[in-house]
């Protein structure tokens, strides 16, 4: 049977119990940051599971590795139960086991690794280690049925514009400093909003104030790269002045921030189409949420003749099926992470990966080579 050794997993035509053509499952682990994830997904983007799990803390406040991790420990196994439950699959029906590599937060990072590395070896089934950067942007193709769109990443912990060119996913642009979702996520603590159940859900529920008064702020665009810390200093400073002065209100900084720091974003992307000769635009990550950030992007995309392509939280947040889609797709086309090698790290840029699961057609100039394909071995019956 399949998961018995390596030779199970030479046929790459095979689905699940060696039936050819059968369409593949996979089980993805999410937990780069606050929010964990498990999905169980089909090959054709099926998701057939997709439980998740935040770590919330009080307001003013963020969330720390260490605890982080913790939360991620006590919660795991239980998504992973309810994943299967939910999927109603055996482990049997898994063709691989996918979890997150990085970029991410270290401890969190590890609990996912760790637990991936074990179902693997319980299971008798190979891992696919993923770029989480690269899972938001496969996600979001085969969610909304974006060919080649232009990719407006933004999150958390990064800020990125991409597109795909010769085999890998380009950056075209980024922040020089902190991500725009970190921006938003320390303003808010400035301000006391709640982090339930996210920072910038609750930024934007606030801007939508009657009247806003709109604060000029710093617009610092440089190049196709952009750079949030300086204006995050100056509406700090703002802040504490014109709220005590009662001059503003929280609402006026909420809308005030969302219009600049997007309009830099819409602004950077705009470029990045117009130097690829593409008319389609996607947002990923958590804070391609955000409905004002949508709004800009489609008004943008529609004087260009183009389109953009957007989601709803259940994929633009971090989440399992993400991982499980891209691992899948990766498994499919040869990629296989060793089990010496599936460890974590913080650092994973996005142009890092060859993508040759998408130069089928047209080969990279230099395709991904095949990997060894490894399959744990199952323990010796006692």
């Amino acid at each position: 049977g399949r998961g018995e050794g390596e030779e199970g997993w030479e046929k790459r035509g095979e689905g699940p119990h060696g039936v050819e053509g059968a369409l593949m499952l996979s089980l993805g682990i999410e937990g780069s940051a606050n929010k964990l994830g498990v999905g169980i997904v089909r090959e054709d983007g099926s998701i057939l599971s997709n439980v998740r799990h935040t770590y919330i803390t009080p307001p003013g406040t963020g969330f720390l590795p260490k605890e982080t991790a913790e939360h991620h420990r006590t919660h795991i196994v239980r998504l992973v139960r309810e994943a299967m439950k939910e999927a109603d699959i055996a482990p049997s029906d898994l063709d691989c086991v996918c979890y997150t590599k990085g970029p991410g937060m270290g401890g969190p990072l590890r609990v996912g690794a760790v637990v991936a590395r074990m179902l693997a070896q319980m299971w008798g089934k190979p891992l696919v280690g993923v770029n989480h950067c690269i899972a938001h942007i496969e996600m979001g193709r085969v969610v909304t049925g974006a060919d080649d769109p232009v990719a407006l990443y933004v999150s958390g912990g990064n800020t990125q514009v991409i597109a795909f060119a010769q085999g890998r996913y380009q950056i075209f642009g980024e922040t020089i400093d902190i991500a725009v979702g970190n921006c938003l996520d320390r303003f808010a603590r400035v301000v006391n909003l709640s982090n339930d159940p996210s920072p910038g859900y609750n930024i934007e529920q606030s801007a939508k104030v009657d009247d806003p008064h709109f604060l000029e702020l710093p617009y610092c665009v440089k190049g196709m790269d952009v750079s949030f810390a300086g204006i995050l200093s100056n509406i700090e400073e703002v802040a504490n002045a014109k709220l005590k002065a009662g001059e503003c209100r929280i609402g006026d900084l909420c809308f005030s921030l969302q219009e600049t720091v997007f309009g830099m974003l819409v602004e950077t992307t705009e470029r990045a189409m117009a130097h690829c000769g593409n008319n389609e635009v996607m947002a990923v990550g958590g804070v391609g949420c955000n409905k004002r950030l949508h709004q800009m992007l489609v008004q943008m995309a529609e004087q260009r003749g183009g389109k953009a392509y957007t989601t709803d939280d259940r994929y633009c947040i971090d989440n399992g099926a993400m991982i499980a889609y891209t691992g899948l797709v990766m498994f499919r086309h040869g990629h296989v992470t060793p089990l010496e090698d599936a460890t974590c790290t913080q650092r994973f840029r996005t142009d890092d990966v060859l993508v040759n699961w998408r130069t089928d057609d047209a080969p990279a100039p230099n395709p991904a080579p095949k990997q060894s394909v490894w399959c744990p071995a199952r323990p010796e019956a006692s």
